[in-house]
């Protein structure tokens, strides 16, 4: 992310309307990069029974709406004239999602574009390729969202940059935590039901690694991981014993395997109360954790790196990232 910028430029802006969350960031070009002046993040359950009715639900609707209106009043109060806002699964599958983006549209006066798979795996590998080591020649990177989770296999640069050219091949599932808990139940679960959630997503991941000689590359030592989900980065906070989520700690550390799956496990064994009083999970992820665990068990078990290095960036940084390489 190296420009020669001032800091005195128009300001940036970019939103991810997800599935589960309504994230928006806005910064100023800075050398090297940009610097976040104001940041909104709300939980909005837009894909809630997405997965039963095909259609996003009034009650789902309205909470993204206001959500969105709030991010439209921050745009307006900075005076930001470029930005990109995207929505991802939910507003792919939904059936009704024109007519909820011409809602937002008129309420907000919010123009939302309706990215790709591909497009998402993108951004969110574009957004962490800072942490990308340059030692390792290949690199995994995923996203684990609310419908779908987004998987990336790249070739890493010399110099440890990610270009477009480096992405190798991305995979997605159409496995998130919000479906994913609306089928399975999201308190107490059998070990049963959390080896079939396991099992779902992992008869996916296993082609597509077989598709890029994987195994021979984690054999030979050669390939990182990254994960960017709210998944990952609670069981991080979780593993360092936070007494409160801090971005600052999290963001770049690194999470082995083992401490993944022994978790995963004492997560599992939890209700719903036991959960939301957890300082790093809290009441908008109680009842989500263990679906976002189980698909981090499958990508650890398909793609066995040992750990993984944790982002608490993605799509939105990606977008940033963008933006400053659109930068006179």
């Amino acid at each position: 992310m190296e420009r020669k910028l001032d800091g005195h430029g128009e300001l940036l802006a970019a939103l991810d309307l997800g599935t589960n969350n309504c994230r928006l960031l806005i910064a100023r070009p800075e050398a090297p990069g940009f610097r976040v002046i104001d940041a909104f993040s709300r939980s909005v359950r837009l894909g809630e029974g997405l997965a039963a009715t095909g259609r996003l639900g009034e009650a789902a609707m309205r909470r993204a709406t206001q959500a969105l209106s709030v991010c439209a009043a921050k745009l307006e109060q900075r005076q930001v004239r470029r930005g990109r806002y995207v929505a991802t699964e939910a507003c792919r599958q939904a059936s009704n999602c024109g007519e909820f983006l011409k809602r937002v549209r008129g309420e907000t006066g919010l123009d939302i574009e309706i990215i790709s798979t591909e497009e998402e795996a993108r951004l969110a590998v574009a957004g962490c390729s800072p942490l990308l080591a340059p030692e390792s020649p290949y690199a995994v990177v995923f996203d684990i969202g609310g419908g779908s989770t987004e998987l990336a296999w790249l070739r890493v640069q010399n110099n440890g940059e990610r270009r477009d050219a480096g992405i190798l091949g991305v995979v997605s599932l159409p496995l998130g935590v919000v479906n994913l808990a609306e089928r399975y139940g999201s308190g107490l679960l059998s070990a049963p039901q959390y080896a079939a959630m396991i099992g779902e997503a992992r008869t996916i991941l296993a082609e597509f690694a077989a598709g890029h000689d994987a195994m021979a590359r984690i054999a030979a030592g050669e390939v990182q991981m990254i994960g960017c989900s709210g998944t990952v980065t609670t069981l991080a906070g979780i593993d360092m014993g936070l007494a409160r989520y801090s971005r600052e700690a999290v963001d770049g550390c690194h999470l082995s395997f083992e401490a993944v799956r022994s978790i995963s496990a004492r997560l599992s064994r939890m209700d719903w109360d036991e959960r939301m009083r957890h300082a790093c999970i809290g009441r908008d992820r109680a009842d989500l954790i263990s679906a976002g665990c189980a698909i981090l068990e499958a990508i650890c078990d398909v793609w066995p790196v040992g750990r993984l290095r944790v982002a608490d960036r993605g799509i939105r940084e990606g977008i940033l990232c963008n933006l400053l390489e659109q930068t006179p």
